[in-house]
């Protein structure tokens, strides 16, 4: 049993994950915020008394530390006697946080892929760059660390799972489709972090068909889905990083993922990559100034947690998944439809940092009560998706299913 938590980042996902600690501070124990901003932490905090998120009195508190200092996070975690830390912090920091846990045998999570920041698209599969190259010391120190526990990636693994366990014999494919039907009233913005945003469409998309790795460019291939409450939407094949696990952990399954865009955000994103505003790599100003580019763009755009208060509609992000049942076809559409609205009244964010901030706090639950201390790495598909979809049914993150036999909660289809 485990607890007290340590969560590291101040942005939008960290202030969902910071809510929803408190509001099962009983569970998980003591919650501490950190990031390089402290003043950030503390907004964080306030908000968090301003709605009255504690479940019980208890200890809520900011720290300041630099998250890329492996043993700076090494000293936070033990002198806050932090059992379980959530890295919701860049992507750039997963090695640094994952050794600090590794070291203190704190367990550890996060919601994306660890990425260098002079390095876009790597060659696939994208985990075994990193995370995975620790996966035998984890498992020496039993230590646990479960990856990608957002919801794409993390709850969509968990879909994927769940679909194959209860429907079909043999999977064929795995088309995870993300669609916001939100609007934030902006001209142009993105919906987290502009820096990670971009650099997931820059480079190649790649996918997982016919047991082979296929590499697209951005906005090649597209088609239109029919979806529950938002409708008929057009969405793109994009890389990401729950294609990289499932290809491993399904290798006859044909995996893809799929991205809503309109044609707006099509049109600005192809002029700023083509004017080479979402480069990575530093030039030199006329002035002798170096800067880099995507940097520079991420600077003027707004901040993705500024974008809350005026954001309307809704999120649908689920699963289709086909395969063979006693040697006939059958498919499954497994999801989750959230609210903007909704979200920004509860927890003061807007409905895609409330998607990603949800599950990781279901998981530190399921680490604090012992279901998934698993004292090893894994990817959520490989964890029993069941507990994990019951918390989230529990704390804001409903599922639901839809097949032959109608549309329906999850848990009354399995």
């Amino acid at each position: 049993m485990k607890r007290n938590v340590l969560i590291i980042g101040a942005g939008g996902v960290a202030q969902v994950v910071a809510h929803k600690c408190a509001q099962n501070n009983d569970v998980l124990g003591d919650i501490h915020i950190a990031s390089r901003t402290l003043e950030k932490c503390d907004a964080i905090i306030q908000s968090i008394r301003e709605k009255g998120s504690m479940k019980t009195e208890g200890v809520l508190e900011s720290h300041q530390v630099n998250a890329r200092d492996s043993a700076a996070v090494a000293e936070l975690i033990r002198n806050t006697g932090s059992q379980i830390v959530i890295n919701v912090g860049s992507p750039f920091v997963n090695m640094s946080v994952l050794e600090a846990c590794i070291e203190t045998g704190a367990a550890y999570m996060d919601t994306a892929i660890h990425e260098e920041e002079d390095k876009i698209c790597e060659t696939p599969p994208w985990y075994s760059n990193y995370e995975w190259k620790r996966r035998d010391r984890c498992a020496e120190k039993g230590v646990t660390a479960i990856l990608g526990i957002g919801f794409d990636p993390g709850v969509v693994n968990a879909y994927a799972r769940l679909a194959i366990d209860n429907w079909m014999d043999q999977v064929k494919s795995i088309d995870i489709v993300d669609i916001n039907a939100g609007s934030h009233g902006h001209y142009f913005a993105t919906n987290f972090d502009p820096e990670i945003n971009f650099r997931e469409f820059t480079g190649r998309v790649y996918s997982w068909q016919n047991g082979q790795w296929q590499e697209n460019k951005m906005f090649e291939i597209g088609k239109e889905w029919d979806l529950p409450v938002v409708g008929k939407q057009k969405a793109y094949m994009t890389g990401h990083d729950e294609v990289h696990s499932l290809a491993v952990n399904y290798p006859t399954a044909d995996v893809r993922f799929w991205m809503g865009f309109g044609d707006h955000y099509i049109n600005v994103f192809t002029v700023l990559k083509n004017l080479g505003l979402l480069s990575e790599q530093p030039v030199k100003t006329a002035e002798g100034l170096e800067v880099v580019p995507l940097k520079v763009v991420k600077a003027v755009l707004p901040d993705p947690a500024s974008l809350a208060p005026r954001y309307t509609g809704k999120t649908c992000i689920g699963d289709l998944v086909k395969g063979e049942k006693d040697g006939k076809e059958v498919e499954v559409f497994i999801y989750n439809v959230a609210d903007h609205k909704e979200a920004y009244e509860e927890v003061g964010s807007q409905g895609i940092s409330y998607t990603a901030g949800v599950p990781p706090v279901a998981a530190a639950m399921l680490i604090a009560n012992g279901t998934w201390d698993t004292g090893r790495m894994a990817n959520v598909e490989e964890l029993d998706p069941k507990p994990f979809l019951d918390l989230l049914d529990r704390i804001g993150l409903p599922t639901r299913v839809r097949d032959e036999k109608g549309d329906r909660p999850w848990n009354e289809a399995v």
